[in-house]
């Protein structure tokens, strides 16, 4: 029999991530230890204590029951008090915040709630790229911004056009941006706002993965500005190193929250009661996500001092634990990507081409590019940096 995928499955290319995967494993393959700066997954282990919670509420939910759709109330209470205590905000924690499997599906999943065949949905370029295949999923359309370095890699609203804007449902922003390390400040929030009301755009902001990552001022969020029309996506894979957790939570205009949690229902049933228990410890601690970010700092510095000496672009990053590298050279960003590749160097990066997409006027803004996700212990970052200085030096 013949075995035909969907079309909307057919619009869609391979997950750029997993296409790194298969990179390291043929290097592995060959004999080469390579160091992987490719996926954004953290090499530390997830906190002691937090680890010492979930255990603990093994035995207390020993019933292993389905857990709340919409996550415990202890759960949202320590989610809403973590935002008081963050950005000085009230969030009720009964209509206004819902737990979700990490941000992946829900990102995924949340065009489904308000997207109707045809729709627009304004994606930052690069980007998450659940962000568009949960939009040609829900069966919208997605219309690509791209992020430039004239602009400082913020989405430039201002330069949709009246007749898009007017088709658009949603706009999805990312700051902390990954992977450029970009912050967004109040007055582009205050802009960007006015102009989605103006407009009844509804504002999905994936901004909780790095916020607590930064390395100067602390990101504000979106919802110290406004609540009106507007989402937040959080997780505490980066935060907390619970990638394989799979916890966050979305927070903001509970009407938006409201139909989201309808969504939410009829998809999964919900995060373990034991993963939530440890989710609490994670955000009642502090000293551990200061460690973490003084950590990535110490990691960046060894980097960028490394790029300098070999005649690379500065790109210094604010947040995040990415660095967005121009390629020297003119070298597009595979080429440069596979360079790196090398037995010589064995570096893996994810490059730019691979999470960006080609924008309305042609432009691939990622193609000139390449990220490092600043993931590897601090000892392979510097023996990466020797290689890397050995090699183009």
């Amino acid at each position: 029999m013949e075995i035909t995928g969907s079309d909307k499955l057919n619009k869609i290319g391979g997950y750029a991530f997993d296409e790194v995967n298969k990179i390291v494993a043929k290097l592995k393959e060959e004999g080469v230890t390579p160091i992987d700066f490719g996926v954004g997954d953290p090499s530390a282990p997830t906190p002691e204590f937090v680890r010492n919670a979930v255990k603990e509420a093994l035995g207390t939910y020993s019933k292993a029951g389905y857990p709340s759709y919409v996550g415990q109330k202890e759960y949202r209470q320590a989610v809403s008090k973590w935002m008081e205590k963050r950005f000085g905000i009230e969030i009720n924690s009964e209509t206004e915040i819902c737990s979700t499997i990490g941000s992946k599906e829900a990102v995924f999943h949340f065009p489904q709630a308000f997207i109707n065949d045809g729709d627009i949905v304004i994606l930052p370029n690069p980007g998450y790229p659940p962000m568009k295949t949960g939009t040609i999923f829900a069966g919208g359309i997605p219309y690509f911004v791209s992020l430039k370095e004239e602009n400082n890699f913020l989405l430039d609203y201002k330069s949709i056009p009246e007749n898009i804007a007017e088709k658009a449902k949603i706009i999805w922003i990312n700051y902390p941006n990954s992977p450029t390390g970009v912050c967004a400040n109040r007055e582009y929030y205050e802009g960007l706002i006015n102009w989605a009301h103006k407009h009844d755009i509804i504002i999905a902001a994936d901004e909780g993965c790095y916020i607590d990552i930064y390395f100067e001022e602390k990101p504000i969020s979106i919802l110290e500005v406004a609540r009106e029309g507007v989402i937040t996506f959080y997780s505490l894979s980066k935060r907390n190193n619970m990638t394989g957790y799979r916890v966050g939570w979305v927070a903001g205009d509970e009407r938006i929250v409201e139909k989201f949690k309808k969504l939410k229902t009829n998809i999964d049933s919900g995060t373990a009661d034991f993963i939530q228990a440890g989710a609490i410890s994670a955000l009642e601690d502090e000293t551990h996500a200061k460690e973490m970010r003084n950590e990535y700092k110490e990691k960046r510095e060894v980097m960028l001092e490394a790029f300098k000496q070999v005649g690379w672009t500065d790109c210094k990053s604010e947040a995040t634990f990415y660095l967005w590298l121009k390629t020297p050279k003119g070298l597009k960003s595979v080429e440069f990507a596979k360079q790196l590749l090398s037995k010589e160097v064995a570096v893996v990066v994810t490059p730019g081409a691979w999470i960006s997409d080609v924008d309305k006027d042609g432009f691939n803004p990622g193609e000139n590019y390449v990220r490092f996700a600043l993931v590897p212990p601090l000892l392979k970052v510097k023996e990466a940096v020797e290689r890397i200085k050995k090699f183009y030096k």
